[in-house]
């Protein structure tokens, strides 16, 4: 389907671009959600009487999407999570979660914005995207750890993630195992002898 961009969007072109998407994208996504027009002639005479007050509309929420960011950037959040000696978590750690704690810090971001593309599941510091706009991303942290004491130890600089000791039990050797049973049967035959 053609359609007419009435926003930037990533990796598809700039806003009043004419591009070709695939029908499903356009009905579920673009359309709905009012980020572009199917491609007619009607539709591309009402976006050229409309593109001054979409420009406008697009730099005004450009900007404040820049005054949010310059708050959110380079902020590091701390989640408490469950986990075992290794690292990995008992759960994960979503979009949903990270959007939370920020609303708990008094900013507003929307779990859309937060760009996750899997699921965390493992103790550290994680980097993560945020985009307030599509011309505006910043960068947040988030330190996951298993209590309040270990996330001040990963914020630091220590990898809590991985085992600094061996295992704590013994591994099994299968040729100590034969090479005991040699012993055992070549006594066995030397005793008999002994008897008669």
């Amino acid at each position: 389907m053609q359609v007419i961009l009435l926003e930037r969007i990533a990796r598809l072109g700039q806003m009043g671009d004419e591009v070709r998407v695939k029908d499903g994208y356009a009905r579920n996504f673009l359309l709905p959600n009012r980020k572009a027009l199917r491609a007619n002639d009607a539709n591309r005479k009402v976006f050229e009487s409309q593109r001054a007050q979409l420009e406008a509309r697009n730099l005004e929420l450009k900007s404040e999407a820049e005054k949010v960011g310059e708050k959110i950037d380079g902020t590091v959040l701390v989640l408490v999570r469950q986990a075992g000696e290794t690292g990995q978590l008992y759960g994960s750690v979503s979009t949903r979660d990270v959007a939370e704690a920020l609303t708990r810090d008094g900013l507003t971001v929307s779990r859309n914005q937060i760009v996750l593309n899997t699921p965390i599941k493992t103790i550290g510091m994680h980097a993560l995207p945020v985009r307030l706009h599509p011309e505006v991303e910043v960068t947040i942290t988030v330190n996951v750890a298993r209590s309040e004491a270990e996330a001040e130890r990963q914020a630091a600089g220590e990898d809590l993630s991985r085992r600094e000791e061996g295992p704590a039990f013994e591994t099994y050797d299968p040729d100590a195992d034969e090479n005991r049973g040699d012993r055992d049967r070549d006594e066995e035959p030397a005793s008999d002898e002994a008897e008669a």
